[in-house]
């Protein structure tokens, strides 16, 4: 049954692109997809409860709008001025200081909208941003995550704290109740793009939302995993490219991936000793173990520094392109 929504007709010509996850990484990604011709629909995480995002999800009792901030900022096409204004925290004044701008607007916009999506679609206009952006859910939403020693830790912001081996992540309320039109972005994409972000606190919250993972499952849309360069202190520490995708099919079942985006070039040594300082190392492509999960590998140099490494955001995106015209290609070929 299809699922009804405000959802309009992808233009001709025009791949539709559902980005899922949040923080960082999926920034990254969509700063590249925009200047390309896609439609894009981005899927972002609402277990964030740290900061700025924390205290107005606890005030305001609303979902945290950090993450989301992040993402219109990357789709959005205005001037630099007002990005910057958008994304500036304030160091001073009672109960100001921590607070983002944009954070604030956005929740401004809840309480006179009455609703987070609604709140999100008006600050997208307001923006003049490239894409939808949507919450995977509108409910108040807690990460936890059970350690390897059987400990619970509640709270996104602080598993990574933890130091020790996350065993699995799980989601109070258990199943949170998913957007209606995400899943119909989901159901009608023509590729849908997981990662690259911090595992369990990012990508994973996302897929337990209830029937997410079953919907990316059932989509006709070819299904991409894109790898994080480096591990993650608290989180992935030691993990190679297969251990990503391989702690994703432990909480959501095999096979949800048909092709893994994963880098296999060496960072220089001089910034691999910058990270160690920092436990981080990079992902090693163990393209092999990947192969055996059932995922095909596209691997390439994907790297780009900039005081920090991100993904080359531009060449993956091209990469993206590339596979979803292919795949759109031999369906028409059928």
């Amino acid at each position: 049954m299809s699922i009804k929504s405000d959802y309009e007709s992808k233009r001709p010509g025009r791949p539709n692109i559902v980005c899922i996850g949040g923080g960082t990484g999926l920034s990254v990604i969509l700063r590249g997809l925009k200047k390309l011709p896609v439609d894009i629909t981005a899927i972002v995480t609402v277990a964030d409860d740290g900061g700025s995002s924390g205290r107005l999800r606890n005030d305001l009792q609303m979902p945290p709008p950090g993450d989301i901030r992040n993402v219109l900022v990357a789709l959005a096409d205005t001037e630099p001025l007002l990005e910057s204004v958008f994304q500036y925290r304030f160091e001073n004044g009672e109960g100001l200081a921590g607070h983002t701008l944009g954070n604030l607007m956005i929740a401004a916009m809840k309480e006179i909208t009455g609703d987070f999506t609604q709140a999100v679609r008006e600050m997208s206009r307001v923006l003049a941003v490239r894409g939808r952006v949507l919450p995977a859910s509108e409910q108040d939403v807690v990460l936890l995550a059970e350690m390897s020693d059987g400990t619970i830790v509640k709270g996104e912001s602080q598993i990574p704290k933890m130091g020790k081996r996350i065993r699995r992540v799980f989601l109070n309320p258990p199943d949170p109740k998913p957007l209606d039109e995400a899943l119909r972005a989901i159901e009608e994409a023509d590729g849908i793009i997981m990662g690259p972000g911090s595992l369990y606190t990012s990508i994973l919250p996302n897929l337990l939302v209830k029937d997410m993972s079953e919907s990316i499952r059932s989509s006709p849309a070819v299904k991409i995993y894109i790898c994080n360069v480096m591990t993650q202190p608290g989180e992935t520490d030691g993990f190679t490219a297969s251990d990503h995708i391989k702690a994703i099919y432990d909480h959501v079942g095999d096979r949800l991936f048909e092709i893994a985006i994963i880098n296999n070039e060496v960072p220089p040594l001089s910034i691999q000793k910058q990270y160690a300082v920092r436990q981080q190392r990079m992902v090693i492509p163990d393209i092999e173990r990947i192969h055996k999960l059932g995922c095909h590998v596209l691997a390439d140099n994907l790297l780009l520094y900039q005081s920090v490494l991100r993904h080359d955001a531009d060449r993956i995106s091209r990469h993206i392109l590339r596979l979803i015209r292919e795949e759109i290609q031999q369906r028409q070929s059928v």
